[in-house]
């Protein structure tokens, strides 16, 4: 008796959607998602982070964030014993992360009862992929240092580096080398780690990780009146950061070979080395790789108490150094893309 060819598709299209455990919301998509995420990549790359939707209505990860400040100011009384204000925190962690993965998981089924439904998906994978942001911050740097203007490039650095003490008295190197270093840390934060966990979880799982990220920059702080709250937030950043740091760290070393004066050598050399001596992981692998890659020292003891230098070349960057790591972390977006790219390939041909 002769196989039926209907069953065989289906068999085809079952292990497909096995291969990645975006799969389990069940049915079929209206548009593949890996493919989804391919495009929302290429459309952020050209107009950053959706400057255009988000005019009129703040970042939804901004707007996560002072929420997260306000139940902070009202949960986290410091009369309230350590064990107390743990649980507290951990139970805000877990809710928001809870309503957050029911929201992706609503939103992506979306797609699989209209026709339209993955246009929603789209916007909110653009809102929360950072390819774009990061580069063009850079780039506003190293033209401030480029015509020696060294107090706007200052000011700057102090907008988008959260929490860095004393931006505004940098001197030129270390403005240049902040520029650097924003790269390095965006590259897994915001380009690497999203794509991993959407491939991975679908969107559920790209929103868990932005409601995680968020929690951690608010409350996952070393200060005392934050330690006990922030625990959970903390730890769940960094186990969700372990593989995509790692990966990221691995591109930027991909990435310095087709980088003119780069080396892929020493960045390998240096990642290994130093990739784990930083104290947030998901900066530590792609900082110690770019700083092995361009033949800089990184990170160090301006940017937090004790903090090692990452790689063992110069620490006087200058505004040449800013142009070669965007040229750096340009090319390693694109090979995160080309891997994306790639599963797309195999999951289409699966797929039948």
């Amino acid at each position: 008796m002769k196989p039926d060819p209907s069953i065989d598709g289906a068999a085809n299209g079952s292990h497909a959607r096995a291969m990645f455990t975006m799969g389990l919301a069940g049915g079929k998509p209206g548009f593949d998602p890996l493919a989804l995420l391919l495009i929302a990549l290429a459309i952020e790359a050209v107009i950053g982070e959706a400057r255009i939707l988000l005019r009129a209505f703040p970042h939804p990860v901004k707007a996560l964030e002072g929420l997260v400040a306000t139940v902070e100011r009202k949960l986290n009384r410091q009369h309230r014993s350590s064990a107390d204000r743990a649980l507290r925190g951990a139970l805000v962690s877990v809710v928001l992360i809870a309503v957050g993965g029911a929201l992706g998981w609503g939103v992506a089924g979306l797609s699989r009862v209209h026709a339209w439904g993955s246009i929603p998906e789209l916007l909110v994978l653009v809102v929360l992929v950072s390819q774009r942001g990061p580069y063009d911050a850079a780039r506003a740097i190293g033209g401030h240092l480029r015509r020696d203007q060294l107090s706007p490039a200052r000011h700057r650095v102090a907008s988008i580096v959260t929490g860095m003490v004393g931006a505004t008295e940098l001197d030129t190197h270390g403005v240049a080398r902040a520029a650097i270093e924003h790269t390095a840390h965006s590259f897994c934060a915001g380009v690497v780690a999203p794509v991993f966990w959407y491939v991975l979880l679908g969107l559920p799982g790209i929103i868990a990780y932005s409601v995680v990220g968020a929690l951690d920059r608010v409350i996952g702080g070393d200060a005392p009146a934050l330690r006990a709250f922030g625990f959970t937030a903390a730890r769940l950043a960094r186990v969700l950061d372990l593989i995509p740091a790692r990966l990221a760290g691995l591109f930027v070393v991909l990435a310095a070979v087709f980088v003119p004066t780069a080396s892929p050598a020493k960045a390998f050399k240096a990642m290994v080395r130093d990739g784990s001596k930083h104290r947030q992981a998901k900066a530590g692998w792609p900082l110690a790789a770019t700083a092995g890659a361009l033949g800089l020292a990184l990170a160090g003891p301006g940017t937090g108490a004790q903090a090692p230098w990452l790689g063992d070349g110069r620490a006087t960057a200058t505004e040449r150094d800013v142009s070669r790591a965007l040229y750096l972390y340009a090319v390693a977006c694109l090979i995160n893309a080309m891997w994306l790219a790639a599963l797309v390939m195999v999951r289409l041909e699966f797929g039948g």
